[in-house]
């Protein structure tokens, strides 16, 4: 039996001379040479006891090694278990333990701490640092490629990747091989992906957008990439000059935006730019085209599912919008209470199918059930609408939707209006508790930088253009919206900022 996935992204380009990562200190990386560390690190695993379907959970430094890690994963057929890096040990033990993992790998600088939370969930503890170091690199280093790779077919679950938990526990979502397989084709064909681009790669690799779309995607079209260990301005902006593409979160956009340094002529050789895990606000993608002449490429995708939505790479790319479903992927927008799909235009919820849906929650039927038709349908939470063309636009949330005296307020349409005044850079609007009419909504506005906002201009503009019912009765202006490290906006640490908004004053 074959391993699809380690055979067409690690296997056939074993013995390749190939220039694959090119790293900040100016170093590079060959496709063969990184295959026979993914080797070695493969023979490590098998040493250490792991066996196919085994979980490792690995929280360590982006770097070389790091992916190599990863790949030898795939070549054993061991669930990779990517966590966050900024996860402390207390939340780590959550996920070690419901995971069942075998063996856990992190920073040498963590070790002390994680070695408790290791031995109380039963699992091994390695380490992997940024430079080589640690002792599952140590153990690597002692030992011959592995060319073994285990059997495995598409259904054979490849990952678990846990769900940001901003409500309640989070759920691990079991991606397959042909989950992740299935979408790399898919946006290799749709984004024109070939072995001649050179991806600029600031993202993290413990998050769909930075492993499962940049790397994979590379990966599978035979590219290389500028292997940055994060978004620095400076970095990026050196590097720039040797890529032809570039995925990003919307802030890496505006701070390039902010930097006089990027140019037209700075970013005139580049194919394609794409955003991805956070809206892109409309004024960022205009002002963007109009420094550059570039349109960003924004798509829409999920923990649970890769990509299923994007912009064309050919033909109109619409602001605000995340564009029409992939090919192989159906998108449908439904009354949320009977499933009914609703007629272009309304908003409801997302549902998409494909051959990119995951398999499930990991150790979680009942969740499972709710949220996966038997049809095959995955209700996303997003709520969301279709235009006649088949463009998707995301309004919000499932649980960000307020509902007020009965009636329904959708934040994204207060929060256009919002970031459209003078003075605001961003905004964002969540409910808080109200006595008379159950929630209400409140806003947030953070400014542009150097500028002030004027909330009597923004509170008659509201007034002037919303509907009362719809109106924040609270706005304050903060230094900046909370994000997650991939630049999503924390609304639940909003909402219970402004808990107590009304309960005291009406």
């Amino acid at each position: 039996m074959a391993n699809p996935l380690y055979d067409r992204l690690f296997g056939r380009h074993a013995g390749s001379d190939r220039s694959f990562l090119h790293l900040k200190d100016g170093a590079e990386l060959n496709y063969g040479d990184f295959v026979a560390e993914a080797g070695r690190f493969a023979a490590a695993l098998r040493e250490i006891g792991l066996a196919p379907g085994d979980r490792l959970a690995i929280q360590v430094p982006k770097s070389p090694q790091a992916l190599a890690l990863i790949a030898a994963c795939v070549q054993t057929g061991t669930v990779l278990l990517p966590l966050n890096t900024a996860y402390t040990p207390n939340e780590l033990s959550y996920f070690i333990e419901n995971s069942g993992a075998r063996a856990v790998v992190c920073d040498p600088a963590s070790a002390t701490a994680l070695q408790p939370v290791a031995e109380t969930c039963g699992a091994a503890l390695w380490t992997l640092g940024a430079s080589s170091d640690g002792t599952l690199a140590a153990r690597a280093a002692l030992l011959e490629p592995s060319t073994t790779v285990a059997p495995r077919d598409g259904a054979d679950l490849a990952a678990i990747l846990y769900t940001s938990g901003t409500t309640g526990r989070s759920k691990g979502a079991m991606l397959t091989q042909t989950n992740l397989l299935s979408n790399a084709e898919a946006l290799v064909a749709y984004w024109r992906f070939t072995d001649q681009d050179v991806l600029l790669h600031a993202l993290p690799i413990f998050h769909t957008h930075g492993l499962f779309v940049g790397t994979n995607v590379t990966l599978l079209a035979g590219g290389a990439m500028i292997f940055l260990p994060k978004f620095d301005i400076d970095a990026v902006l050196e590097a720039l000059p040797e890529a032809t593409t570039m995925m990003g979160v919307p802030t890496f956009y505006t701070r390039l935006l902010e930097d006089a340094r990027f140019t037209r002529q700075a970013a005139q050789h580049m194919r394609l730019f794409v955003s991805g895990s956070a809206p892109l606000l409309a004024e960022t993608h205009e002002r963007f085209e109009a420094r550059t002449g570039h349109r960003i490429l924004e798509r829409y995708g999920m923990t649970e599912t890769n990509m299923n939505t994007s912009n064309p790479y050919d033909g109109e790319r619409r602001a605000g919008t995340v564009g029409r479903a992939l090919p192989g992927v159906e998108v449908k927008v439904t009354d949320p209470d009977s499933g009914a799909a609703l007629p272009r235009g309304e908003i409801g919820m997302v549902e998409v199918r494909g051959p990119n849906v995951f398999r499930g929650y990991w150790q979680m039927p009942d969740k499972t059930a709710e949220e996966l038709r038997a049809d095959g349908f995955f209700i996303t939470g997003d709520l969301g609408r279709l235009d006649a063309d088949g463009y998707l636009t995301i309004v919000g949330r499932g649980k960000d939707l307020i509902i007020s005296g009965g009636y329904n307020i959708y934040p994204k349409e207060i929060e256009l209006l919002l970031d459209d005044q003078p003075g605001v850079l961003e905004s964002a609007v969540v409910a808080a508790p109200h006595p008379d009419f159950g929630e209400s909504p409140v806003a947030a506005l953070v400014p542009q930088p150097g500028q002030s906002i004027d909330l009597e201009a923004v509170r008659a503009a509201m007034a002037r253009d919303l509907a009362r019912f719809k109106q924040p009765k609270r706005i304050e202006i903060l230094d900046a919206l909370p994000r997650n490290t991939m630049g999503k906006v924390q609304k639940a640490e909003l909402r219970e900022r402004f808990a107590d908004s009304f309960l005291q004053t009406v």
